[in-house]
């Protein structure tokens, strides 16, 4: 699965316009985050097929910023649970691994972007 940054105006109806756009070319957000700065939002999704998704977006004229693999992780055991995602963060931390993204997904999964994706999916590999 890929994350991609997509840019959007900030303002009314620009998220669906995104959101339809995928939808009517049968392109599931399996997860979503979206941080505003000033007239422009910078929205996360995460995507199986990310080609297929960047290119409709593309025609349709959405700007995209960027294309990553993330660390995508089933939480269901671990939802809910009080300092769980401190102690997931601390695995990747002590190995001196960067977290600068994360973000919730569908079927309680976590999406993690690390600037060392093999480092950090060894630290969660470990038990």
């Amino acid at each position: 699965m890929k994350d991609i940054a997509v840019i959007l105006e900030n303002r009314p109806g620009a998220l669906a316009d995104m959101g339809e756009v995928l939808g009517k070319n049968g392109i599931n957000m399996e997860g979503l985050c979206g941080i505003p700065l000033k007239d422009k939002a910078i929205i996360h999704i995460l995507v199986e097929e990310e080609t297929v998704a960047r290119s409709v977006l593309e025609k349709a004229g959405f700007e995209i910023s960027g294309v990553r693999e993330v660390i995508v992780q089933d939480i269901g055991q671990i939802a809910g649970k009080p300092g769980t995602g401190g102690k997931m963060a601390r695995k990747i931390g002590n190995l001196g691994v960067n977290i600068d993204l994360i973000y919730f997904a569908e079927n309680n999964k976590i999406v993690i972007g690390v600037d060392n994706i093999e480092r950090a999916s060894a630290a969660l590999a470990k038990q």
